[in-house]
């Protein structure tokens, strides 16, 4: 007998040999024909086969995605239609016309990638040529063909977080595909196996048999010989031998889909009656949702622990800690604490763990949202008001309970009053309203969105007003000055129609009361310059706004920020620009002209205001921006409803230069250093008296100019009708508050500044000037037409004298006349044209004559350079002589 066939050593096998005989039994023999093969044949329905074929289009579809590839995207689109064309009769039959879950999925997946994509300008032009072609061909096709399905995307998007039908679809088939693998299985196959050889009996307590143990075909033979026999072979035969057969591998992939199916139920939160009636057992329906039942002890603590607050907190901590991980589920963080919320609740753990959760639930809505600079979405946003304000609920409730960055996680006191919880209210706060801008700025602002969404700002100004309780009990006072600078935020532009009252109860606040508390507070309580400047400029903002000029000019004039603004951060400096530009039409309204030009005049000589005011951006030539700097100017714009009429702002200025410019060109015509007030009127002036024909104005801007050289002729009656009428007052004055003052206003400076131009112009044609004519003419009161002339006789503007007897302007005739004046200018530019013609032609002739003379002395150099060799030569000759001699 060959020893290679034993398990022991040699000694045991000789022994073992003569105790009893040992039958072998033979291999097993294994015959396998020409035409026959081990194989099996799964049969599957059509509705399998079409739904594998729409998955697979559906995965290479969102392979496609994460590379952005549009042209891949685009055919594999279109393969999904033809395939889903294919599937339609199955879908009819099976799904009565309803598409399947999945394909609505990737349906809204791609309506949503391919908006993302089309929405971001920056990155659309750094595509291809032909994958941005085929954006636009997808784009296209995609809104024709999601237009069958609108309902069906409408309802998926309602609640996306839902499995899809396919899951369930795919434990079916994964039964169905085992039912038909028994099926095959209880079948004659191709293959034939001889019959088993018998195996020898189990031992009976001889544990010196154990070796000799030929018929174990498990795991135990290996664990044995190995554990205990380590210096034993392993025999070929116990190598070779097959360990689990293929029922049992069958039977344990069957427990396994059972197990994975029974986990994906328990996710999804449905159980169905048949699984029920299967298992036997008595199931319990879960509905998903805000309203699942959550048992005492839910599955992230252990079934016989005590939970108390330390343990949450450590659960706290341990989700926590995944904050800000590569391939963290922010969704799933949001879920489980609202989980852990929701157990502390049941086992009454205290209000301080509460507010220490629901601090942590707002920290993971802000994670959520992976861009800073891009808006959190309006679901989220909307939690998190209701989180914050769940928090200052709680803050507002106990008066023993505090909220402050200052402690730390071993100073907090969680079980006991005083209650300490580390957070910070505020800077929750501030970023909150900052979303609330982001999701302002993200909408159309002419569309219902933006209306909609302009509501939420009552909540958010209800919320800070809270806050600013909670604050002004436990805060600092820096942190209070925080606080009251977000409400100064949300205040300082709009306009109370209670302050212009005039029967309001004394009791009661208005906005200019409550601006100037808060600010005030600001003025004597900030450490820093950024919250007291923002703080003056809003309150000058504000008392322009309701054309408290005297109190906004005085402020300004007192806080000196005209010589600082300009090394402040761009924020603060966007809102200097926008107090200057309020500050100016305040000026105008009060008839200010001269104030209201020099508030203007910085913003409006750039021809940039719409970006000094941040309310949007000029293309750019030549790459003057870049795509950075686009981006971050992009963020610093104002929402809409925060946005000063640039028309309006134009339309002042330009009206304000008008009443300035012309009665000081009137006065200085013919002066040579005449200086321009105004750069921009004079060349909108000088580029219309160039035009050889001038047509009706159309444009604002072209209003402006054809009042202006109506002015300068005198007609005040065209000028008025230039500036005031039904299209100027329909896109100008009727957006002013007192429209109807500021027309009246507008006709008597344009009355008055035609009479001094007037004056100016036609002064030296009269030798008087009754009083009562130029009253009667420009339809003025003989006092104002008298305080006019008066003023401008004091000022030297006019050489003349009054007669009180006769009301007359007697007029002195030493200016001269047109003609005169003419003469002189003519005589001064000929004059000066002969002494450049002279200073030519006295460079010119010196310089002939600079020539013959640079000729003569270097002939004369030359001369004395040979005289004075000869004469050094002479003398050292001399010397020599001399030397000699001696």
């Amino acid at each position: 007998m060959s020893r290679f066939f034993a398990t022991g050593t040699d000694s045991e096998s000789e022994s073992s040999s003569e105790d009893e005989p040992v039958v072998r039994a033979p291999a097993p023999v294994y015959t396998f024909s020409d035409d026959e093969e081990e194989t099996k044949r799964v049969v599957r329905s059509m509705k399998e086969k079409r739904y594998e074929e729409l998955e697979g289009i559906i995965h290479s579809l969102r392979n496609h995605r994460k590379i952005k590839d549009f042209s891949s995207a685009l055919a594999s689109f279109e393969e999904l239609q033809k395939a889903y064309t294919r599937a339609a009769p199955v879908v009819a039959k099976e799904e009565n016309g309803v598409a399947p879950r999945f394909f609505v999925r990737a349906l809204a997946e791609l309506d949503d990638w391919v908006s993302t994509a089309w929405s971001d300008r920056d990155s659309r032009k750094t595509l291809s040529k032909g994958n941005s072609k085929a954006l636009t061909s997808l784009r296209q096709k995609l809104r024709k063909y999601t237009k069958d399905f609108e309902s069906e995307i409408a309802t998926f998007r309602e609640d996306p977080d839902l499995p899809d039908d396919d899951e369930e679809h795919k434990d079916t088939s994964s039964s169905d595909e085992s039912d038909d693998e028994d099926k095959v299985k209880d079948k004659p196959v191709s293959v034939r196996r001889s019959p088993e050889p018998p195996r020898r009996p189990p031992p009976q307590d001889d544990e010196s048999s154990d070796s000799m143990d030929w018929g174990s075909s498990s795991s135990d033979s290996s664990e044995s010989s190995d554990g205990e026999n380590r210096g034993d072979v392993m025999t070929i035969r116990a190598k070779f031998y097959k360990k689990t057969t293929e029922k049992e591998g069958e039977e344990e992939r069957d427990r396994r889909k059972a197990k994975r199916r029974e986990e994906r139920r328990e996710r999804s939160g449905k159980i169905s009656k048949k699984d029920q009636a299967d298992d036997g057992g008595e199931w319990e329906t879960v509905k998903g949702g805000k309203g699942a039942a959550i048992s005492d002890k839910p599955k992230m603590f252990a079934k016989d622990s005590d939970i108390d607050a330390a343990l949450v907190v450590k659960k706290l901590g341990e989700i926590s800690a995944a904050r800000g991980r590569k391939r963290t589920d922010r969704r799933a963080q949001l879920e489980l604490l609202h989980e852990l919320r929701t157990v502390a609740a049941q086992h009454n753990l205290g209000d301080a763990l509460q507010l220490k959760l629901r601090a942590a639930t707002v920290a993971a809505l802000f994670d959520y949202n992976p861009k800073v600079s891009d808006a959190m979405k309006p679901e989220y946003w909307s939690r998190l008001v209701e989180n914050v304000d769940q928090m200052v609920t709680l803050l507002l409730a106990h008066e023993d309970m505090v909220l402050s960055e200052a402690f730390t996680e071993e100073q907090e006191q969680l079980v006991t009053a005083p209650f300490r919880v580390r957070g910070c209210l505020l800077t929750a706060l501030e970023r909150l309203d900052d979303e609330f801008t982001k999701l302002l700025k993200e909408c159309d602002p002419h569309s219902n969105e933006y209306v909609e969404r302009l509501k939420d700002e009552v909540r958010v100004s209800a919320l800070i007003d809270r806050v600013c309780q909670v604050v002004e009990r436990d805060g600092s006072p820096q942190e209070i000055c925080r606080a009251y600078l977000r409400k100064i935020d949300h205040l300082y532009y709009k306009f109370d129609t209670r302050a212009v009252r005039k029967d309001l109860p004394p009791g009661e606040e208005t906005t200019i009361k409550k601006m100037e508390r808060l600010c005030k507070y600001i003025y004597a309580h900030d450490e820093t310059d950024r919250l007291r400047t923002r703080a003056i400029l809003s309150h000058i903002y504000h008392h322009a706004l309701h054309d408290n000029w005297f109190q906004a000019r005085d402020l300004l004039l007192m806080s000196h920020l005209q010589e600082t603004v300009q090394h402040s951060d761009p924020s603060t400096q966007i809102l200097y620009n926008r107090t200057m530009a309020n500050l100016g039409l305040c000026a105008f309204r009060r008839g200010n002209v001269k104030e209201a030009h020099g508030c203007l005049a910085e913003l409006m000589m750039t021809g940039k205001p719409k970006e000094l005011l941040a309310q949007g951006l000029l293309p750019q030539r030549q790459h003057e921006r870049s795509k950075e700097q686009e981006k971050i100017e992009k963020q610093r714009q104002m929402p809409f409803h925060m946005h000063i009429n640039l028309e309006l702002l134009e339309c002042v200025y330009l009206v304000s230069a008008m009443l300035i410019e012309i009665p000081y060109m009137a006065a200085h015509e013919f002066d040579a250093r005449r200086r321009m007030i105004s750069k921009t009127f004079y060349q909108n002036l000088r580029a219309s008296e160039r035009q050889a024909l001038v047509g009706p104005p159309e444009s604002m801007r072209e209003h402006a100019v054809a009042a202006a050289r109506a002015m300068r002729r005198g007609d005040w009656r065209a000028c008025l009708n230039f500036i005031v009428n039904e299209k100027m007052n329909a896109k100008v004055w009727d957006l002013m508050v007192g429209a109807d003052n500021v027309r009246a206003m507008l006709g008597r400076l344009i009355r008055e500044e035609s009479l001094r131009t007037y004056l100016f112009t036609y002064a030296h044609v009269y030798a008087s000037l009754s009083l009562r004519s130029l009253a009667d003419m420009f339809e003025l009161p003989r006092q104002r037409v008298h305080s006019l002339v008066s003023k401008m006789i004091i000022n030297e503007e006019l050489l003349a004298s009054l007669d009180d007897p006769s009301e007359c302007a007697i007029l002195h005739r030493s200016e001269p006349t047109r003609m005169q004046a003419l003469a002189l200018q003519l005589a001064d530019k000929v004059g000066n044209v002969v002494d450049s013609n002279e200073r030519i032609f006295e460079k010119q002739g010196s310089f002939f004559q600079r020539g013959g003379q640079q000729r003569g002395e270097g002939r004369q150099r030359g001369e004395g350079r040979q005289r004075e060799g000869w004469n050094r030569r002479t003398r050292n000759r001399r010397r020599d002589d001399e030397r000699g001699d001696d």
